[in-house]
């Protein structure tokens, strides 16, 4: 027999019915003012779909998007907090109001990358701002990041728009801001916007009334394929015209926009042209032969890698979707703590010498600076708080400036200050700026020819990247970095994380205890844990749905024994690896 409803049944049935209620009426506003015929009728089909479809419903009007790491990203779809063409109506119409109230002059450079919805977003975009008034230039077709980031500098332009959403899934597009010279500074001219811009612009985006109310104008002027040329001839001129340039590369853009301009640089340089895996070289928004465009993802570079091994390369280079980021995989001699290829190499060191591995971040990272040291170029170096001490050693040791940033680009381009020039800067997560005069922000294009460059003179003298490294930690020791990420589909996961984490904070690591222990609110939602052992990083992720834990141990080495080192250093840093996923997961006994 069931049993009676209470009163409070009958409470908490009301106010489920006031809040379906409230949020069909907040849909109802939405379709009314959405200029998407295609979008009001898939959020139709969701009212529709009620009182089945309210989870759904609730999800799409949990709030607007907001800017995050320089804009907005977020799932294509219908409502406030999706990306579709009423947000970025709304977007641009904020920005260039907010450029209006800045008095700054000059056009906004719109790029735009191959992923669903990205052109029709960019000329939406530049229809707001002539409709504002304000030129609209639009590049030519889609094209890297980094090339809207040189644009925005090379035109002079008040600010610059990117439509890409990077490496994340084909659902998801996002709308990246770049500031001029005039409101960025000497330092953020071409760069991701920072605080209190960011800000400024959210306030901006959200005071703007109905949609049908925002004037619209032509679609912009396109820019001419010269700008395109000018780009590659400058990223060609990032490495030495004197240089070795023997050297077989094979390349993936995974399906995203890299291949014809970093072809282009590559030739421009004078190396060969890449093979590049030919189902993943022509922009596709679906990434159909990858699970995740991330070529940091498990088996996001499979193919590259077989590619590499048919055509005994010498090494091998991937972009991610929009080119701004760098992943390079070598031949793997089986040193302990290589990270096999998963599906191509196998475990590290099961190969015999002949499989591959990619390269962590860190170390392309400590390649690059240790080349441009011995190219004798001086200057400030800079990384993030995530990424490895090595960088901070190398410059100590051979006495030149160094700075650490908060994680992202839109911070390591203004490193030190202005206190000496940025002469190269990265990041742990394939980030690499190694000519910020330039592109001042990541770029995985001039990133690429440096490697190439790198990899050419240590060939013409019988020697490979994994050599340098060997030198490198023999020098300073071995640096082992490793990051825990942990995917969650509910954010408040993360945010319980972090306020667990912040609650308990270990007291030892490795069995040693904690020498520093620092909590960077409310500056950043970041916690740093260090002792004479190893190093512990623990943040959300500003891009994606992670919590995301970076490791570092080092380890000295003995009389030369660099891969008695790499060994002890793999075996602590598992067994740190270890004590930071029961953390996370609340499982450690601290």
């Amino acid at each position: 027999m069931a049993a009676e409803p209470t009163d409070l049944d009958e409470t908490r049935d009301r106010d489920d019915a006031r809040g379906l209620d409230d949020l069909r009426d907040q849909a109802r506003r939405w379709l009314d003012d959405d200029p998407d015929p295609a979008s009001r009728d898939e959020l139709q089909a969701v009212l529709d779909g009620l009182p089945a479809s309210a989870p759904e419903l609730a999800d799409r009007f949990a709030g607007p998007l907001t800017f995050g790491t320089a804009g907005l990203r977020g799932p294509l779809r219908a409502g406030p907090n999706g990306m579709n063409l009423a947000v970025v109506t709304q977007a641009a119409a904020g920005l260039v109001a907010w450029l209006a109230a800045q008095d700054a002059t000059g056009p906004l450079v719109i790029g735009y990358d191959a992923r669903h919805g990205s052109r029709e977003f960019a000329e939406r975009t530049a229809q707001v701002a002539t409709g504002a008034g304000r030129a609209a230039l639009l590049l030519p077709r889609p094209l890297p990041t980094p090339v809207l980031a040189y644009a925005v500098r090379q035109l002079d332009a008040a600010a610059g728009v990117m439509v890409t959403a990077s490496h994340n899934p084909p659902q998801d597009n996002g709308y990246k801001v770049y500031l001029g010279a005039q409101l960025g500074g000497e330092l953020g001219a071409g760069a991701q916007i920072v605080p209190p811009a960011d800000t400024g612009i959210e306030a901006a985006i959200r005071a703007v009334g109905p949609l049908a109310d925002v004037p619209l104008g032509p679609a912009g002027q396109v820019v001419g394929d010269d700008l395109v040329v000018s780009y590659v001839d400058r990223a060609a001129a990032v490495v030495d015209p004197a240089g070795a340039r023997r050297l077989k590369v094979a390349y993936t853009p995974l399906h995203g926009v890299g291949a014809a301009v970093l072809t282009a640089a590559f030739a421009r340089a004078g190396f060969g042209i890449p093979g590049v895996v030919p189902d993943q070289a022509v922009p596709d928004p679906d990434f159909p032969t990858v699970s995740f465009p991330n070529p940091e993802e498990p088996g996001a570079i499979d193919r590259l890698v077989g590619l590499a091994r048919r055509t005994d390369a010498d090494l091998a280079i991937a972009n991610d979707p929009d080119a701004d980021r760098c992943a390079v995989a070598v031949r793997d001699r089986g040193a302990a703590g290589a990270v096999g290829v998963a599906g191509v190499a196998g475990p590290a060191g099961a190969n015999g010498g002949g499989g591959w591995r990619m390269l962590r971040g860190d170390e392309v990272g400590a390649l690059l600076a240790d080349h441009l040291m011995r190219r004798g170029v001086q200057g400030l170096y800079a990384t993030t708080i995530v990424s490895s001490s090595l960088l901070r050693a190398m410059c100590a040791a051979r006495g030149l400036p160094y700075d650490e940033t908060l994680t992202g680009f839109k911070w390591i381009v203004r490193a030190g200050g202005g206190s000496a020039p940025l002469v190269y800067g990265y990041e742990e997560a394939l980030g690499y700026c190694v000519a910020p005069e330039h592109v001042r922000d990541k770029d995985g294009i001039t990133a690429a020819l440096t490697v190439a460059e790198l990899a050419a003179g240590l060939k013409s003298q019988g020697r490979t990247l994994t050599d340098r490294l060997d030198e490198l930690a023999a020098e300073f020791g071995v640096h082992h970095t490793d990051q825990l990420s942990v995917r969650v589909d509910d954010l408040r996961i993360i945010a319980d994380t972090m306020a667990r984490v912040r609650a308990a904070t270990p007291t030892t690591l490795l069995g040693q205890p904690v020498t520093e222990a620092r909590d960077l609110l409310p500056e950043a939602d970041v916690v740093i844990l260090r002792n004479e052992a190893a190093r512990v990083v623990i943040r959300p992720s500003g891009t994606e749905p992670k919590l995301k834990a970076y490791l570092e141990v080092v380890e000295p080495v003995a009389d030369g024994d660099v891969p008695a080192a790499r060994s002890r250093a793999a075996t602590a840093l598992a067994a740190l690896r270890t004590e930071i996923a029961a953390l996370v997961q609340g499982r450690a006994p601290y």
